[in-house]
């Protein structure tokens, strides 16, 4: 089954991409949550419309985001949490974590296009942050006991 998405759905696509998913997947959880359309002849001539339409606006948003990754840089965040005498820490290190610590240092990023490995450990470790389709940015992450 193809389907059109109207949204970005993490690990499947972008907004206005058309996808191939299982017929379960997108007749049951993808288009009833709007996340996506079927991807019919008539539908795929209005994204097009649309596609063509926000060309302009799109490419704004992606000069945007390369200026955003300009601004940051080679960015470290340091994460205080706290930690036993082996550098395991109790929890996990999070996306909203990472979030809170960028917003600290001046940065508004949704914590849904952050992503972050299994951190369990204090040390140094990465985090990648998915502005847009075409930029993608990796950040370190420095993990400290309080």
């Amino acid at each position: 089954m193809e389907v059109i998405l109207k949204d970005d759905v993490k690990g499947l696509g972008y907004k206005n991409d058309t996808v191939k998913v299982k017929a379960g997947y997108g007749r049951n959880y993808l288009i009833p949550q709007g996340m996506a359309i079927l991807a019919n002849e008539s539908n795929r001539k209005k994204i097009a419309e649309n596609i063509r339409q926000a060309a302009h606006k799109a490419e704004k948003l992606k000069m945007d985001a390369m200026a955003l990754v300009d601004r940051m840089g080679a960015l470290t965040l340091e994460i205080k949490t706290k930690a036993g005498e082996s550098g395991k820490i109790f929890g996990s290190i999070t996306a909203i974590q990472v979030a809170d610590a960028l917003k600290a240092k001046g940065f508004d990023i949704d914590r849904k296009k952050i992503s972050v490995d299994n951190i369990k450990e204090t040390g140094e470790h990465k985090a990648v942050i998915d502005l847009h389709k075409d930029v993608h940015h990796t950040i370190t992450l420095s993990v400290v006991a309080e």
